[in-house]
């Protein structure tokens, strides 16, 4: 089983490789001078994950096209940020020309990132970012309108009366932070229902359990958010499991194929998807234009859409989240 879904997970990021090129994002022909050194270092690398799976597939396609080196360096887990560190030092050790960085803290990182800057080291962000402004360019979700749209949804879902509960991810990370305050700002005076806000460190059994438990805790509970792919997903399987899906909307951020199967079964409510192959494919390509002097956007929205059961099988939402179809 875990074999047949990496099968179509491949398939489907070939697929949406594809789409892309025949849009005409993919430009390898623009600008390019020379052949850069790349090292990137998401917050994970997990074939379990679509959303990771697709940013570092995008990313490899990329510096493919533009025949440039790019090497992977990733802890196993989201909230390893010590790990992070040590990855981001040994990129630092080996002077590539670029380190494209998904930060998994606000500020764990900048004493590190600071050195590369001096080190001459361009640095550019995927997905997430830190406080203090360290980068040179960023490629990410607008995470608070991404929340915000997931939040007017969600709203229609519910009353004035009904709790709501938030399984979100890592504490403190931009993604998790930014999601939530558009999550509540798109709730409007309906946010005050939120009786719980609890964090799965991106963990798919973590989130499991957490739902479990809030379920447990507030029987009336009408609405749960996942905050990303793992999050989500995890409601979505307690919530499945318990035969709640009639009592307790779902909804989350980010799309697999999992997610895909508890919207058809009619657990999941709504998804936030956000365009992970473009994220890792714009974040080498807007890079490289960098290094070779080209003028580019500080910030990138790579974009997102909402999901539900009632657009999925529209054709626009269809190839987002149906790419191999």
């Amino acid at each position: 089983m875990k074999s047949h879904k990496k099968e179509i997970i491949t398939v489907a990021i070939l697929m949406a490789a594809a789409v892309v090129i025949f849009a005409g994002i993919l430009k390898p022909e623009a600008t390019q001078t020379k052949k850069c050194s790349l090292i990137y270092i998401p917050k994970i690398r997990d074939n379990t994950n679509d959303f990771w799976t697709s940013v570092i597939s995008g990313c490899k396609m990329a510096a493919e096209e533009y025949e440039s080196d790019l090497e992977i360096l990733a802890p196993d887990k989201e909230e390893n940020i010590e790990e992070q560190n040590k990855l981001l030092k040994k990129a630092i050790e080996q002077k590539p020309d670029a380190i494209l960085f998904s930060p998994s803290s606000m500020d764990a990182s900048d004493e590190l990132l600071k050195e590369a800057k001096e080190k001459g080291i361009r640095i550019t962000y995927i997905d997430s970012y830190t406080k203090e402004e360290l980068q040179d360019l960023t490629v990410a979700t607008d995470n608070v309108n991404a929340g915000r749209r997931l939040g007017e949804y969600a709203r229609k879902l519910i009353d004035k009366d009904s709790k709501i509960a938030i399984v979100s991810h890592v504490k403190g990370v931009s993604t998790a932070v930014e999601r939530e305050q558009g999550f509540r700002e798109g709730l409007g005076d309906y946010a005050d229902n939120i009786v719980d806000i609890v964090y799965c460190n991106s963990l798919y059994e973590k989130s499991y359990e957490l739902a479990q438990e809030l379920m447990r805790k507030y029987p009336d509970l009408e609405l749960i958010a996942g905050m990303n792919e793992y999050s989500a997903v995890g409601v979505g399987r307690a919530v499945s499991d318990a035969g709640a899906k009639d009592k307790i909307a779902v909804v989350g951020v980010d799309c697999s194929q999992e997610a895909i199967n508890l919207m058809e079964m009619g657990v999941y409510k709504g998804i936030i998807v956000q365009k992970a192959f473009r994220m890792g494919y714009i974040g080498v390509e807007e890079t490289i234009h960098m290094l070779n002097g080209d003028a580019v956007e500080k910030n990138i929205d790579s974009g997102c859409e909402l999901v539900t059961p009632e657009n999925m099988y529209n054709s626009d939402i269809e190839r987002l989240i149906f790419p191999f179809s």
